[in-house]
């Protein structure tokens, strides 16, 4: 059968701890950054906060510059019993990103903004971008320097594409409108074999299960966005050959190799594996890229 990781833990954060880059903390820097961690890598309490994670990576290298860097805490979980769905969960990552970009534009008018986000931390980072590509939040897009996401589980394959190509798109579906107003300043990373931001658009069970984990927050039901990402599921189902197509994607025979392939999945450590490969001819990887880019704006 298909795990409950695939159906409802769209992301799988890697647990790690590092310290947080914090320049000018009383004053006002050149450039803010807020950093939204992924799956586990966080908490909605002080107790449950185990460090920044993947992120780290970016940040402990803003160190100098004139950068001052903020996580966000939420409840950073994928199941039901773990108090919050994903949705629920990535929900208050959004709005707690916006909190923090929204109280830095009021009290520094000179400041450049930026966001950056792992798993889903860039599902929610990229939520948000999309809200102020569109002009319709608080926090305005002139504002904002850059946006990086690191295995965006709703990649569009028109998404900017740092290092080498992918197969697909992420499994939550993309966003309607995309980036909008920021989309030259939002760019995004994809590790080759990370299932979560590069799933073949023929997987249909993959999919369905990637918008079911993104709609799991009855709060957001009704969003227009998730009502296309159904439509376009199904578009693209009908396209391919229709309901024998899934039937034959949910027989016994694939599912026992789709339970295989996750398990390969899990095993090659491709979502945690960020730090790992390169993206350039420089020799850079995904954080060391993001990291000199965000420098290069302050």
């Amino acid at each position: 059968m298909v795990s409950a990781a695939a159906a409802l833990g769209v992301t799988a954060g890697l647990l790690s701890v590092g310290a947080p880059a914090q320049a000018a903390p009383g004053g006002c820097p050149g450039l803010y950054v807020v950093a939204v961690p992924g799956t586990w890598e966080t908490g909605a309490s002080p107790e449950k906060n185990s460090g920044p994670g993947m992120l780290a990576g970016v940040t402990n290298r803003l160190r100098g510059a004139d950068i001052r860097t903020d996580y966000v805490r939420y409840a950073a979980t994928a199941f039901p019993w773990e108090g919050e769905v994903y949705g629920a969960s990535k929900r208050q990552a959004v709005n707690n990103a916006r909190g923090l970009l929204e109280a830095m534009q009021a009290s520094c008018p000179a400041t450049r903004l930026a966001l950056i986000g792992y798993s889903q931390g860039a599902d929610a980072a990229g939520d948000l971008a999309n809200e102020i590509g569109a002009g319709t939040s608080s926090v305005r897009p002139e504002r904002m320097a850059g946006v990086g996401l690191l295995s965006d589980p709703r990649r569009s394959p028109t998404d900017v594409l740092i290092g080498p190509a992918v197969p697909g798109g992420g499994a939550g579906g993309p966003r309607a409108g995309g980036f909008g107003w920021i989309s030259d300043r939002t760019v995004t990373f994809c590790a080759p074999g990370d299932l979560y931001c590069s799933t073949e658009n023929d997987d249909f069970v993959t999919r369905m299960a990637g918008y079911a984990a993104t709609n799991s927050d009855p709060g957001s039901s009704d969003s227009p966005d998730y009502a296309g990402e159904v439509g376009a599921i199904l578009g693209d189902l009908m396209t391919a050959g229709g309901i024998p197509v899934l039937q034959n994607q949910l027989s016994e025979q694939a599912t026992e190799q789709r339970a295989d392939d996750l398990t390969v999945f899990y095993g090659s450590g491709a979502h945690q594996n960020y730090q790992g490969y390169t993206v350039d001819s420089a020799g850079n990887t995904p954080v060391t890229w993001l990291a000199n880019w965000l420098r290069d704006k302050s």
